[in-house]
This record gives structure tokens, C-alpha cells and sequence, in this order.
């Protein structure tokens, strides 16, 4: 970012509660500082409500999650990046391509506008690689200590094609399980990041965008049976989850399941297990054993899969449920789904 031109049109070098009070600070702020990330030929109409063309022929996808990220900043990414990724990879779970977003900033007086700044360049970089806009939006600033410095709304609008229904209801047995990447990393980048743990890592977020991963996907089979990305809870968490929508037993294997060595060295040290630590570039997917190899293939093939494999596979379905862990020793377990957060205020 050119250091020159930051905030050139403000007198203000942080947020005071009249930037919430629709009044002349209000414009300051949307005009001379949101707009210039987030703006496009709809948004920059102001209106109350975004007004499209009639969808009337496409299946509409619509999603909506809050962000209460701590620290706001972290390695490999921001609250701004995560909110638009966050958003983008709901929708992209049941096959949905963005079309648009809403995003409403709630923000603590005196939170510094550099900082803002860069959450909104965060943000508008993801828009701009995923071909997607924030076509409304809401600012309100409440007083300090009241906000944890922000929060951030999304909301997302998706457009299915018309042939493509992905559900967990949809898995089978036989179905192979695959993820496309290392697992644990953004958990863990937030908690170290934190002031009250005195260790420093190179863990870095996977927060990305994966609506190309899906797409790509999608072009190669229609038998992508079920999408999940495995955010708060882990993969544990999702493979329970779809585990019990369908009425499946699910069999996963320790030896594949890929983990850096960093990432299992800290929580053998903190007592964590990386199976229930949130991710934000990981996608679970559940697709017909005969399609398998050549949706791997396509996903290696995109930026966000390179290191996609195969974890596990459907092996009943009985009306029970269950996801049992084959473990590098030989034995087996019954993962749970957790009873409460590993880490708080992770996205």
C-alpha cells in the first residue's frame, strides 16, 4: 500500500462515534474510504436495497455469517479477507458461484483508520479474484469497549446450476472422502497470534477463497455428492455432521489425513487435536468412488487443491452414524463431534 495516500481525505486518524451518526463523517467514511475497496457500478449507488436482473431461471443460494476474529490481524490474513472468504466458501459448499454480498461493518470508537484500511483492501483483493461485490452494506460505530475493535456481517448471493444439487442426503456408501489441503493451520495461526501465548510459529491461515477449487471440481463429475468447509469444529466436526444427515458410517485414516509437523508438534505441546481446529481454506467433499480419481486429478490441478488426497471413504448405511479414526498403530476410534470450542474467536 502506497504509505503516501493513506487516508488523505480524512482529518481523523481513528473512529469517533459520528462516523456512525449518518451525518457528514458518515459520508467521509463511506465515500473516501469504503467505496475506494469496495466500490462498483451497484454499491456506488448508495441505495437502500441492491436492486438485479431476474434469476428466475437459475437455483439461488443465499448465506449470511458474522466475524468476531481474535486478533482482527493474523498470519496469512485479516478479519477483512476472512468475512468475504467465509462467505464465498458457504456458498461454494452447495455449488453456488457468487454473485454478490452484502457487508456490515460494526466498529468501536477510536478503532484507527489504517487499520480499517487494510481490512478493506483484505477484502476488496478477494472480491476482485473471485469476481464478486459487495453491493450493500451497513457502518455503525458503537462506543468503546464495546465492539472488540469490529465486526464484520456478510451476506451472499449464489447462482446454482440448474442440474447440480449438492446435499449430504446425497451421500452413499462406497462414496471417497476428499480434502483439498493440510488441516489446522488457520486455527492455530489466530492462537498464536494472541498476546496472552509467548511462542512464535511460521503457521500461517489457509483463508482462501474456494469457489474455483469447487468449480473445477464440478466441470470434471456430476457426482460431487456433498461439500463442507471445515471451519468452527474442525473436520471432526464436519464428517460428524454429514455423518448424521445421512445415516452413514464413515471410515477416515490417520496416515492420510495431512498435517504439517509444525501444526501436530504444537498440539501434541498445547494438548489440541488438529481433527477439531477450525480451517478456512479447507473443503470436505464427498464424491461417487467412481469419480473419485478424476476429481482429484482436477483439484491437484487448481491453485487451492495442489495438495488434495483422499482421507477416507462411506462404508454403511444402516441407520447409524458414526465416524471412526483407522490410527497409524492400527487401531480405531470413534471420533466425536466436540462438545465445545477448542478455540474461541476463531472466525
Amino acid at each position: 500500500m502506497d504509505k503516501t495516500n493513506k487516508n488523505k481525505n480524512f482529518k481523523d486518524t481513528h473512529i469517533l462515534l459520528s462516523h456512525g451518526d449518518g451525518g457528514t463523517k458518515t459520508g467521509e467514511l463511506i465515500n473516501n474510504l469504503i467505496l475506494r475497496y469496495l466500490g462498483n457500478r451497484i454499491l456506488n449507488n448508495l441505495e437502500d436495497s441492491a436492486v438485479f436482473n431476474d434469476f428466475k431461471h437459475n437455483k439461488i443460494a443465499y448465506t449470511t455469517d458474522s466475524f468476531v476474529v481474535k486478533p482482527i490481524f493474523f498470519p496469512g490474513g485479516d478479519i477483512g479477507k476472512l468475512s468475504i472468504c467465509g462467505t464465498v466458501n458457504d456458498l461454494a459448499s452447495v455449488g453456488a458461484s457468487p454473485i454478490a454480498l452484502s457487508m456490515s461493518l460494526i466498529i468501536e470508537e477510536g478503532f484507527d483508520l489504517e487499520s480499517l484500511e487494510k481490512i478493506l483492501q483484505s477484502a476488496g483483493k478477494i472480491l476482485k479474484e473471485t469476481e464478486t461485490f459487495v453491493v450493500t452494506g451497513d457502518t455503525k460505530v458503537v462506543e468503546r469497549n464495546s465492539a472488540d475493535k469490529i465486526f464484520i456481517n456478510t451476506s451472499g448471493i449464489g447462482c446454482i446450476r440448474n442440474n447440480t444439487c449438492i446435499s449430504p442426503v446425497n451421500i452413499k456408501p462406497g462414496d471417497k472422502i476428499l480434502i483439498n489441503g493440510s488441516i489446522a493451520e488457520h486455527g492455530l495461526a489466530v492462537l498464536s497470534s494472541r498476546p496472552e501465548f509467548n511462542f512464535k510459529t511460521d503457521i500461517i491461515s489457509d483463508c482462501a477463497p474456494l469457489y474455483s477449487l469447487v468449480n473445477t471440481m464440478l466441470e470434471v463429475s456430476d457426482k460431487v455428492h456433498a461439500l463442507r468447509d471445515a471451519t468452527r469444529g474442525g473436520v471432526a466436526t464436519v464428517l460428524n455432521e454429514m455423518a448424521q444427515r445421512s445415516k452413514t458410517i464413515i471410515n477416515i485414516y490417520e496416515d492420510k489425513i495431512p498435517v504439517k509437523q509444525e501444526v501436530e508438534s504444537l498440539c501434541e505441546f498445547l494438548g489440541l487435536d488438529p481433527l477439531y481446529i477450525a480451517n478456512e481454506g479447507i473443503m470436505v467433499a464427498f464424491v461417487d468412488q467412481n469419480d473419485s480419481k478424476k476429481v482429484l486429478e482436477a483439484m491437484k490441478k487448481n491453485k487451492y487443491g495442489i495438495n488434495s488426497t483422499i482421507i477416507g471413504e462411506v462404508s454403511e448405511n444402516s441407520g447409524q452414524s458414526a465416524v471412526i479414526l483407522n490410527t497409524k498403530i492400527g487401531t480405531r476410534r470413534i471420533i466425536d463431534k466436540f462438545y465445545s470450542e477448542q478455540l474461541p474467536r476463531i472466525c
